[in-house]
């Protein structure tokens, strides 16, 4: 770390500079591209601002794609999740969606970390409707501003993300990983209003194979894939990570925004 308070990174080809005050740089030495995150502020309908962090790809974007993160906050691995998808030639954005109940969360993933994670989910959940919904509806307007917009969402994300599917206008695609209660029949009786892609881990002990199954039997316009992994398995930071899963899920992500976003 320098005087300022900056420091380089280097984590597979990729260099990122991180400096003060929320703004990282990020050069990706294998596709040329370089790439700024910061962190913006954003207003709900009621007037509620929140934070979200953004990177934007080097070129003209392609489209946009909003994160959703899991219940750990907009922490080091959603923001690598949100600068891959710039990479890719997406505007990306991450909202914090714990803001409403707690300011500035940034978890890891230790016992401890799981609790607290759950009790911000947990009062998040009990705020009155809208809730968090209608910050997510400010990063999809945001994100707009790019074209079509995408949505992705990790955990609670995920959950989040099929609502989002269910409820904003303005998503062209959403891609739900192994969000927990999608599967119960108050969520599977949603309707999506754009294209879904939904993933699912068959050793997932907080989400059986047979509620994937009647959510895929009540939802037969939402393309389901169940990979032999873990909750958790696109997260490079948890016990649970598996790499092949992560890839093939990225992957079919990628091609599903490719044909809906851009």
């Amino acid at each position: 770390m320098n005087s300022c308070g900056a420091d380089w990174l280097h984590n597979e080809g990729v260099l990122i500079f991180r400096a003060p005050r929320g703004i990282f740089f990020m050069g990706d030495s294998r596709k040329g591209l370089r790439i700024m995150g910061q962190s913006v502020q954003l207003t709900s309908s009621d007037g509620f601002s929140f934070p979200a962090y953004v990177a934007e790809p080097a070129g003209k974007a392609r489209g946009a794609v909003v994160v959703l993160q899991e219940i750990f906050g907009v922490n080091s691995h959603i923001r690598s999740v949100v600068d891959g998808y710039a990479a890719e030639g997406y505007l990306a954005v991450a909202p914090a969606t714990f803001h409403r109940v707690k300011q500035g969360v940034e978890l890891g993933y230790t016992g401890d970390d799981m609790n607290a994670g759950r009790d911000l989910k947990a009062a998040v959940e009990a705020l009155p409707a809208p809730g968090v919904m209608i910050d997510i509806e400010a990063a999809v307007a945001y994100a707009a501003r790019a074209g079509k917009v995408g949505v992705v969402g990790y955990c609670w994300g995920g959950l989040l993300t099929w609502r989002t599917a269910c409820a904003v206008k303005g998503v062209s695609a959403a891609s739900s990983y192994y969000g927990g209660g999608v599967t119960t029949p108050a969520e599977m009786a949603r309707t999506p209003m754009c294209p879904v892609m939904a993933h699912f881990g068959e050793k997932d002990h907080w989400i059986s194979m047979e509620s994937v199954q009647a959510f895929a039997k009540a939802q037969p316009g939402t393309e389901v894939h169940v990979y032999a992994a873990d909750h958790g398995f696109n997260c490079d930071q948890r016990g649970s990570w598996d790499a092949p899963a992560a890839k093939l899920a990225l992957e079919r992500t990628l091609a599903f925004f490719a044909k809906h976003v851009g």
